[in-house]
């Protein structure tokens, strides 16, 4: 699709609710249940994600032309592998608590199904400025996401939230929230309203259609699964 018809408005905005990655397409699932216990580390995981998906886009995008296709996916890695490398060092110099609460999933964005996703669909195929855009409002929408469940998750299994104490919760915390069960059941609880407020329903055919990518690739895998 021609780039000069793609608005920036939607560009930036469709990663926070109508193709939210965490909670419409249901990518990076590791990082959004093992870090979310507390609204911060879900901040820090959003942002250090924002970074590299941001850094990445820009390069891929920049290099789509020269990169062969052969060594693509192997070419991506290393360019993503790069920004990670990066965001982990800036983070344990300046700051290292969060450094240490985000532990091996900051390494693992690496491999991030969100992250790599967009290089190969995004900004593989479109110029930089518009891969910019998909980059922040997808890294927003992903950072919104685990910051509310980190919220959810921190308020309700130990009554606190940013490091303020809230009354009458903090007395008796339901821990199940800090546990993987708690988390599982936090997530299904917000993709079950985002659906509501953006009245999803399930599609009646699988196929490309109904896929929010299907505009990004362009439908190659044709209508039908």
């Amino acid at each position: 699709m021609a780039e000069n018809k793609r608005s920036p408005v939607r560009e930036l905005t469709k990663g926070i609710i109508k193709e939210n990655p965490t909670l419409v397409m249901l990518l990076g699932m590791c990082p959004t249940l093992a870090v979310t216990t507390q609204a911060m580390n879900g901040i820090g995981m959003g942002l250090a994600t924002t970074f590299v998906l941001l850094g990445s886009n820009i390069v891929i995008s920049a290099l789509r032309r020269v990169i062969p296709d052969k060594v693509r996916i192997p070419s991506f890695i290393v360019i993503i592998a790069s920004f990670v490398t990066l965001i982990g060092f800036l983070l344990e110099g300046f700051v290292p608590s969060l450094y240490d609460s985000l532990g091996i999933y900051l390494t693992l964005i690496t491999v991030n199904c969100i992250i790599f996703g967009r290089a190969e669909m995004f900004a593989s195929k479109h110029g930089i400025g518009v891969s910019i855009l998909d980059a922040l409002g997808m890294g927003l929408g992903f950072t919104l996401a685990l910051f509310l469940m980190g919220s959810v998750r921190e308020i309700l299994g130990s009554g606190k939230w940013m490091g303020l104490t809230i009354p009458l919760i903090s007395e008796s915390p339901m821990l199940l929230f800090i546990m993987p069960a708690g988390g599982f059941f936090t997530l299904g609880c917000i993709i079950a309203a985002v659906n509501k407020i953006a009245k999803r329903k399930p599609p009646c055919e699988v196929g490309c259609s109904e896929c929010p990518h299907a505009e990004s690739c362009g439908g190659r895998a044709g209508d039908k699964p």
